[in-house]
């Protein structure tokens, strides 16, 4: 048999792109120093103005709920807004997308409610396990599942009950400070008509001078030096766990995560769930001992950094990140002035504050609640329960209305199935 000859193909060349798209494609590719632009970086600026204005507010509401001194209350500050500085900077350049973190705001309402209803210490171990939950959901793929089982109207009211104390504080603290009151309430709807971006700090600016005027504005600065972080060895208990550690987990996904990811989304990006709240809630556990409740991916502040008002393109938006990262670093490491400054603050002005800046929130968890006709009965108990204050066995008023409103809608679920 004779032998078949050896045919040796042509080796076969990609071709040749024109140097057209060559360097088309070369100016896509990201480069942090082309990239940079002073929109961006901007962006980021506004960014932290506004977490540092009006949800600050509530951190320290909360830090006074808990009876916290001011070395431990610099020290809850310097834990989330390192987290939150962290995860911006390494996330938006990893990922070279603007992926924006803070801490919850709602999720410091909710210790307002309940943090000083149990030792600190017990709620830094309640801090720990909220953290580790959230991250084991984001890491696992377990977040969207964990959403789709608890109905959003009950998740809504939840959080609707625990914001409707700061909505109605604005005005029970007008017989004490009308003049402040009706000021700052004034200048912050001026402000939302004309510069929505910016209503926060102008009625905190603004509500600011009129207490200098009116109560008095004592301020105090510090020493100025940087923050020295506490260390909190956690406690666990059974009440701790399931008062605060299972609302903030809730809080936390539903009202933080899945809004942030809908952001991100709703900008043309893809973020991928599972390495961003799989990373901030790994974060999240190692600074809870410091102080840290959660640092979580942000809605509002997040709408700043990935709209076009940050830059045109969205692929160089990822600048708006790091520089919200960078800056909150720095803020943070200085959070003792922060403390100092602020609560040289009249109690009546940080209840408006702290009730403007929460205010969509609010409106957006009630409109949700209810949205659902069907499920209207259980989030109505849901709220009723929640904005209650009630404590049971030691356990917040938070999952109270969580638990009651399940029951209502599974019980009134099932008789309408069989009616």
């Amino acid at each position: 048999m004779a032998d078949h000859p050896i045919v040796q193909r042509p080796s076969v060349r990609p071709p040749e792109l024109p140097a057209e798209e060559l360097l088309a494609r070369a100016a896509h590719r990201p480069s942090l120093r082309r990239d940079l632009s002073l929109p961006a970086l901007l962006a980021g600026l506004v960014c932290i103005a506004v977490s540092f204005s009006g949800p600050l507010v509530v951190v320290l509401a909360a830090a006074a709920a808990g009876h916290l001194d001011q070395a431990h209350t610099a020290s809850w500050i310097w834990a989330v807004s390192i987290g939150s500085g962290l995860t911006c900077l390494v996330l938006s350049w990893w990922t070279r997308t603007p992926v924006i973190t803070a801490w919850s705001t709602p999720g410091a309402a909710l210790l307002v409610a309940s943090l000083g209803a149990y030792p600190y210490r017990e709620a830094v171990g309640a801090f720990l396990v909220s953290s580790a939950a959230v991250a084991l959901f984001g890491i696992t793929g377990l977040f969207g599942r964990l959403i789709r089982a608890i109905p959003s109207g009950i998740v809504n009211a939840m959080l609707a009950g625990i914001l409707f104390t700061f909505g109605a504080g604005i005005f029970t603290e007008l017989r004490g400070a009308p003049v402040l009151v009706l000021g700052c309430f004034a200048a912050f709807l001026l402000a939302k008509r004309l510069l929505p971006r910016y209503a926060v700090p102008v009625a905190l600016l603004v509500g600011a001078v009129l207490a200098a005027v009116t109560v008095g504005l004592p301020l105090n600065l510090g020493s100025g030096g940087p923050t020295r972080p506490v260390l909190t060895p956690p406690d666990f208990s059974w009440a701790a766990t399931v008062g605060l550690a299972l609302p903030l987990t809730i809080v936390a996904l539903a009202s933080q995560n899945a809004p942030g990811l809908g952001i991100m989304r709703a900008s043309g990006y893809r973020p991928d769930d599972r390495l961003l709240i799989g990373a901030t809630g790994g974060l999240s556990v190692l600074l809870a001992p410091f102080g840290s409740p959660g640092v979580n991916l942000a809605a509002i502040t997040a709408a700043i950094c990935t709209s076009p008002e940050s830059h045109p393109d969205p692929r160089r938006r990822y600048i708006a990140g790091m520089s919200a990262g960078v800056l909150y670093l720095l803020v943070g490491s200085f959070g003792g002035v922060l403390v100092s400054l602020f609560t040289g603050l009249p109690h009546a002005l940080i209840a408006v504050i702290a009730g403007v800046a929460l205010l969509a929130s609010f409106q957006g968890s009630l409109a949700a609640a209810v949205a659902d006709e069907h499920g209207r009965d259980g989030a109505v108990v849901t709220f009723l329960a929640t904005a209650s204050g009630m404590s049971l066995f030691g356990i917040g008023a938070a999952f109270w209305g969580l638990l009651l409103g399940l029951a209502t809608h599974l019980v009134l679920g099932a008789y309408r199935r069989t009616s």
